[in-house]
């Protein structure tokens, strides 16, 4: 038999302060259930509370207002051209890592021979990635990426430009809509994804005489891809 994992044994030490021997089962897991189902809603600002393409436009402009570049497509097959004319915009070479997202991979890239790509997770040499939202939050101009086996969070912060493709009925108003949405999207198992990264804008900071400097612990540029459904 194999010794325990480490996580084995954090979660085994939890529920031992918890008077458990394993995990949450019968009425405590449906009252658990029911709390993830009926919970409780903050106040909602105005400026989320718009709908439709008023609702996206707040979204872009907000996403503008913190640096990121937006660019509207109707289609996945306009994505090749999107990218390659963003590359050559920021004099950056022609190469891509992608997520590997079932989305991305209708992608057809064969009308840009020129364009080297490469799927999977990143390991900090990487000038540009692709990848799929989750959602957008119109309020502050965030998107959401959830981590998983098709989403790499290294693709989220190492290389030095982000390309994200985000459907139009993914943008939401408000933070609470889009994790009603993430509890929707509940697993097989009643688990929720494991990692959830918000990102307003490209990595900037202010720390040096008040300067805001992009790029200083994340990507240097953020691009959105709004998709039409």
């Amino acid at each position: 038999m194999s010794p325990p994992s480490s996580r084995d044994e954090i979660l085994g030490k939890i529920r031992a302060a918890r008077g458990r021997s394993g995990p949450v089962t019968g009425a405590e897991r449906e009252r658990l259930d029911a709390r993830l189902k009926s919970r409780p809603r903050g106040i909602i600002p105005q400026k989320a509370r718009n709908t439709g393409a008023a609702l996206v436009q707040d979204f872009i402009t907000r996403a503008q207002a913190v640096e990121a570049t937006v660019q509207d497509i109707s289609s996945l097959s306009e994505v090749p051209d999107a990218v390659a004319q963003y590359l050559a915009d920021h004099n950056l070479p022609a190469a891509v890592k992608t997520a590997p997202h079932a989305d991305l991979a209708q992608i057809d890239w064969s009308q840009r021979p020129t364009l080297t790509l490469s799927e999977g997770r990143s390991f900090g040499q990487d000038k540009v990635s692709l990848t799929r939202a989750f959602a957008g939050i119109a309020e502050t101009g965030t998107l959401m990426l959830l981590a998983g086996p098709d989403a790499p969070t290294t693709l989220n912060f190492l290389p030095e430009h982000h390309i994200v493709i985000l459907k139009r009925s993914e943008i939401v108003g408000a933070y609470e809509d889009a994790w009603d949405a993430v509890r929707d999207r509940l697993g097989p198992d009643g688990l929720l994804t494991r990692v959830v990264n918000m990102i307003t804008g490209p990595s900037r900071t202010g720390d040096i005489e008040q300067t805001i400097e992009l790029g200083a612990h994340g990507p240097l540029g953020l691009h959105i891809l709004v998709l039409a459904d």
